[in-house]
């Protein structure tokens, strides 16, 4: 049976995933296992670092260690460079659960894999803490986690994952991996080699001048706060993503070239265009996702064919538009179904427009109607 037919499970509203399995028990798989764990799940965890293991059944981050045949739900967060090969493990010892990670980059991944019971996800938060003393079950409240469906993705398999990370307090975007890939490289990974860049040029100034770190003002610890994260994500961070990661370098590089000629040639009104435009750019960035207020919903009913889950989602996450609630409803009309998304009601006249411009017809409705 094809993806959109499995949609019509009549069970799928009834599944309530309350046991998880942690792959990699680190600073996220820490915190992933101890914000489930606060929410009344039952987590296992596994580590090839058996010790690792043990410490974050001490610290409380897992119930036990082990594997858990009866997850509904697997999370992934072992280093990016052995998350394919983790998560194709974990897809074997579980034949019944949903698969996600929590890597960085997902084109590779996703393609490696190749699963429709595999998730690729991304929680956009973390810690400059490190190893699971450092994990935190308020994490992920409030920070936006990437989901990314693809054509073959199993709908139960991403419900279930959306559900889980939805009970971390996360705001879930739904992308697909290559569009992921490209938007990371701009606001996570050039931004840490970057920080990382002006932290060296910094440190190697100061062995000339004893001082300079001391009078190292809010401004610059702020913009190089990221710095002080683990180094060892990302030399495979980088060989994962470094299409993308080269493509923002070379846009970065000339635009300082730029910025470099306007103050050589003290450029007053380009300077002031640069700055006022960057102000105008920061303040209006997005602090995070609004708390949900009048929310419409908006049914789409949906043909029997692969991909279709994806599409829709990946759409609204292009659009910026947030779906609060996202669920699966069983028709009568044959091998058909119905997605039902909650979004804010603002957001509804023009998600629907684009989901018809898409062949979907689309109908939307105050929530509770």
């Amino acid at each position: 049976m094809s993806t959109a037919g499995r949609l019509l499970s009549p069970g799928v509203e009834e599944t309530k995933p309350r046991r998880a399995q942690i792959v990699g028990t680190g600073l996220i798989g820490g915190s992933i296992g101890a914000a489930l764990r606060r929410k009344g799940w039952v987590v296992a965890g596994f580590d090839v670092d058996r010790r690792r293991c043990e410490l974050a059944v001490e610290l409380g981050a897992v119930d036990r260690a082990g594997c858990d045949p009866g997850a509904s739900v697997v999370f992934v967060a072992t280093p990016a460079g052995t998350v394919a090969e983790a998560a194709i493990e974990a897809l074997r010892r579980h034949p019944r659960a949903a698969v996600t990670d929590v890597a960085g980059v997902k084109s590779p991944v996703v393609a490696a894999v190749g699963d429709p019971r595999f998730v690729g996800g991304h929680p956009m938060a973390g810690s400059e803490q490190e190893g699971v003393e450092g994990a935190d079950a308020e994490m992920f409240e409030g920070a936006t986690w990437v989901l990314t469906p693809g054509p073959h993705t199993d709908p139960l398999a991403y419900t279930t994952v959306r559900s889980a990370v939805g009970q971390l307090g996360a705001n879930v975007v739904e992308l697909s991996a290559a569009r992921h890939d490209d938007l990371v490289a701009l606001v996570s990974h050039v931004p840490h080699l970057t920080a990382a860049t002006l932290m060296n040029l910094a440190a190697e100034t100061a062995t000339e001048h004893a001082t300079l770190l001391r009078l190292a003002a809010g401004g610059f610890r702020d913009m190089t706060r990221i710095a002080a994260g683990d180094a060892s994500i990302w030399p495979d961070v980088c060989a994962e993503n470094r299409q993308g990661i080269v493509a923002v370098l070379d846009r970065l590089i000339d635009s300082l070239a730029a910025v470099r000629a306007a103050v050589a040639f003290a450029d007053r009104p380009a300077i002031l265009r640069m700055l006022e435009r960057a102000r105008q750019a920061r303040v209006n960035l997005p602090a995070g996702v609004a708390a949900i207020g009048d929310a419409a919903e908006v049914r789409v009913p949906v043909p029997d064919r692969p991909g279709v889950l994806a599409e829709v989602t990946t759409l609204l996450g292009e659009m910026g538009v947030n779906i609060y609630d996202l669920e699966i409803a069983h028709s009568a009309e044959g091998e058909r179904g119905v997605l039902v998304l909650v979004v804010d009601t603002s957001a509804a006249e023009a998600v629907r427009g684009a989901l018809h411009g898409r062949g979907y017809r689309a109908s939307t409705r105050p929530v509770g109607q």
